[in-house]
């Protein structure tokens, strides 16, 4: 889980910031755990655009990652560590004692060659899953539910970790990665430990065709348009965007407004708002 920062020797090296894939122990993923993965591309179901900049890309498989952990009390040992095209976190393949594979979230230190498991009574280890009401304080857990047996939806991406802080109740009290400090329910599963690849914050394309890669098309400026295309556009020469503050492409305040709604039913859970 390292990097590699290359030297300016050809414009699309300048400020090129790579994963070193040091962790990745197969390049193929196994092939029952994959399926086809169309992309809508920004498209609704008319072909309108709805999501700009968006289209293109390589072709990515989906690997079918298992969020819910619900083989209780099965043993699972770690046969390789693989590269995800999906997500910025690594994925681990598990054999269950049973016969059974599947893909898990990769945390950090987990090798291959390790066992791991779930349920109520399972060990205090990395990779691990429990419920949340069995899992001291202090500890960091990832790949956390929000609703009891419907899979994992929270602390997903590479390097992030939720800390325990205390029990009450049928709750228990999580400070998340965005520092907002919130209440789930105690029968929900979380696993054991910091997801790894944390280094994929420090990445850096260098050139726009890696981008273009990834599926993501160029962005415009909207002071770079005209006026009947965007609120920031028209005037002449490098004018000022004429509004009090920025606006998006239909006139809605952007940078820094919150757009969480305020009667949300699961507002009543969160203790402090996030930074």
């Amino acid at each position: 889980m390292g990097i590699r920062l290359y030297k300016a020797y050809t414009p699309g090296t300048r400020n090129k910031i790579v994963s070193t894939f040091n962790e990745i122990t197969t390049q193929k993923p196994e092939k029952t755990l994959t399926l086809k993965n169309h992309r809508a591309k920004g498209r609704n179901n008319r072909g309108v655009i709805t999501i700009r900049h968006r289209g293109g890309g390589h072709k990515k498989l989906y690997r079918r990652i298992d969020f819910k952990r619900n083989k209780i009390n099965i043993e699972a040992k770690v046969v390789s560590i693989e590269y995800d095209p999906n997500r910025n976190a690594r994925i681990a393949l598990l054999n269950y004692v049973d016969g059974e594979k599947c893909y898990i979230l990769h945390p950090k230190n987990l090798s291959v060659g390790d066992k791991v498991i779930s349920g109520p009574n399972s060990k205090i280890e990395t990779g691990n899953s429990l419920p949340l009401k069995n899992i001291p304080l202090g500890t960091f857990v990832h790949n956390v539910e929000l609703i009891s047996n419907k899979g994992g939806q929270i602390v997903r991406s590479a390097g992030s970790s939720a800390k325990i802080l205390a029990k009450q109740d049928n709750y228990v009290t999580l400070r998340l990665p965005s520092k907002e400090i919130r209440l789930i329910h105690k029968e929900c599963y979380a696993t054991i430990g910091e997801l790894g690849n944390s280094d994929a914050l420090l990445l850096q394309s260098g050139k726009a065709g890696h981008k273009r890669w990834l599926g993501i098309r160029p962005t415009v400026r909207g002071s770079a348009m005209n006026a009947c295309d965007h609120p920031h556009g028209g005037g002449e020469g490098r004018t000022p965007i004429g509004k009090s503050s920025p606006v998006t492409p239909w006139g809605k305040p952007t940078l820094g407004l919150k757009t969480r709604k305020t009667k949300r039913a699961s507002s009543k859970y969160i203790i402090r708002r996030r930074i």
